[in-house]
């Protein structure tokens, strides 16, 4: 098989499971809207979302589940076989019990479900057979039939697999919207990871203040000026006026580009070469403005300001790996 081929057979694949997505989108209707509905009920009640299936379907349902943790729903996934060995345990009376078969026939699940109905908690079934032994185990059906699988033999589970994940994150995100789940709820259920830090951790915790920030006056001259710059073991000295206000910014790369042109410019007053108008955030602003200023700008150094407008620190771009922020 040549390259042309390889990929020519890659992109069916493609093709397949966007038709089988379109296919399964365009019929989503009520009782898609009762699944979300039932799942409202069962968090506001204090409940989670259990999740089972097995096989490829077991694989897609973990997903799901923790898609839905991480966004605000309470969720866990139940493997079918070791529900009927003690873990049904986990089943509480203000849960409810999401399905995923596509062909509604899983021996596994099919023990399982009377044991389930037990303990009366809502039974939902994303599944590709509504009339399935299942299906009649289930108060609420969402049917994700789709035309054909992407394999060759119509056999192993392709498309209906994309069918399922697409449905189960359409519903993780209906759910974060409906209970106004925010940045910074998500950030909080992430907090050893980037996304978590970045929408947590604001300016002022990264910032540079007290002795590592060099504030200067405009007729300071620049001999001063990279003297307290050396001293603070910083790039940048931040121009201010009697009352903290941001008038500029020196970096060791002005100085750099003016010496090239006049070697007398030491002593000259920092004012006639500071940069005005530098980029700046609020102190009390989320750190990741400040990788979005980085990567529009193309800056090392953004200046911070408090409530009222005046300096309160500098944020180096240096020092931002040491928070894993980038």
């Amino acid at each position: 098989m040549n390259s042309e081929k390889i990929l020519l057979t890659a992109r069916e694949v493609f093709e397949i499971e966007i038709e089988g997505l379109s296919f399964v989108k365009e019929r989503l209707g009520d009782t898609f809207v009762g699944l979300v509905e039932q799942a409202c009920s069962t968090i506001d009640a204090g409940g989670k979302i259990v999740i089972t299936g097995i096989g490829k379907s077991g694989h897609i349902a973990k997903k799901i589940s923790a898609t839905l943790a991480s966004t605000g729903a309470p969720s866990m996934f139940m493997h079918p076989v070791e529900a009927m060995h003690g873990d049904l345990g986990v089943i509480q009376k203000t849960d409810m019990l999401l399905v995923l078969s596509y062909s509604g026939e899983s021996d596994e699940l099919i023990k399982m479900l009377p044991a389930v109905k037990r303990f009366d908690i809502p039974v939902a079934t994303i599944t590709g057979s509504p009339q399935s032994s299942l299906a009649k185990y289930s108060d609420i059906i969402v049917n994700v039939s789709v035309p054909r699988e992407a394999c060759p033999f119509n056999l192993a589970p392709t498309t209906t697999t994309t069918a399922m994940l697409a449905v189960g994150d359409a519903f993780a995100m209906v759910l974060l919207k409906l209970r106004k789940f925010s940045k910074e709820d998500y950030g909080r259920l992430h907090p050893g990871g980037a996304i978590g830090r970045a929408v947590t951790m604001r300016v002022s915790d990264v910032m540079r203040t007290g002795e590592r920030l060099v504030l200067i006056q405009p007729d300071n001259s620049v001999r001063d000026t990279l003297i307290k710059m050396t001293k603070a073991r910083s790039g940048s000295a931040i121009i201010v006026d009697d009352s903290m206000r941001l008038l500029g910014i020196f970096t060791d790369g002005d100085f750099r580009r003016h010496v090239e042109n006049d070697m007398g410019i030491l002593e000259r007053p920092i004012s006639e070469l500071m940069t005005k108008n530098p980029a700046s955030v609020r102190s009390d602003d989320l750190a990741v403005k400040i990788l979005k200023i980085i990567e529009t700008k193309h800056i090392d150094d953004i200046v911070a300001l408090d409530l009222d407008g005046k300096v309160a620190g500098l944020v180096d771009v240096q020092d931002l790996p040491g928070f894993k922020l980038i």
